[in-house]
């Protein structure tokens, strides 16, 4: 009875975890093409030309903004940086100043998040260019129980959470979670 119990129960195991990952396919869920839209949490340089009390460093804040002098207020969440220069542009141009030259670039971007069977999971700093393995690396390497053929990662694509398995080698971008799950035996 004990063994027909135990017998039931590894399948029924190994039939749910084949159903909730298939470690042989390359799903990718997660785009990793168009330009990089700002969001909370990202620190903007921005410089206008002639002006260097207003050419500073910008943190967004909860709300998606950044609070510039004169014009107040600006939504930076979901844009580019040149879409945000040219908010600006065209707001000093209206009331402040005569044809202003405004550029934004990112100076600090918003941190990545590790999970899962890595060393030390937490927040870490973003370096542009990274690899779901420079994450891992940076998170001080895998556990001795650690799945090293894949991770999961969730990308907030929208107003929408996006979830796929990716490849070691993959590209992850700021504000991304990456999950690194136990391996089975």
């Amino acid at each position: 009875m004990f063994i027909f119990r135990l017998l039931i129960t590894l399948f029924l195991f190994a039939t749910i975890s084949a159903c909730a990952l298939n470690p042989s396919s390359n799903t990718y869920l997660v785009e990793t093409k168009g330009p990089y839209t700002l969001d909370t949490g990202d620190i903007i340089r921005v410089t206008v030309y002639g002006d260097k009390d207003l050419s500073i460093n910008y943190g967004i804040d909860d709300s998606g903004s950044i609070a510039f002098p004169l014009i107040g207020n600006v939504q930076a969440r979901g844009l580019t940086s040149q879409q945000v220069a040219s908010k600006i542009t065209v707001a000093l141009a209206s009331q402040y100043m005569r044809n202003p030259d405004v550029s934004v670039e990112v100076a600090q971007y918003r941190p990545f998040f590790i999970q899962g069977e890595v060393t030390n999971s937490g927040q870490f700093p973003y370096v542009y260019g990274m690899s779901v393995r420079a994450a891992i690396s940076t998170a001080g390497g895998y556990t001795d129980t650690a799945d090293r053929s894949f991770a999961i990662v969730y990308r907030l694509q929208g107003d929408q959470m996006i979830k796929g398995r990716v490849e070691l080698d993959f590209p992850i971008y700021p504000g991304d979670t990456i999950v690194i799950f136990d391996r089975w035996l």
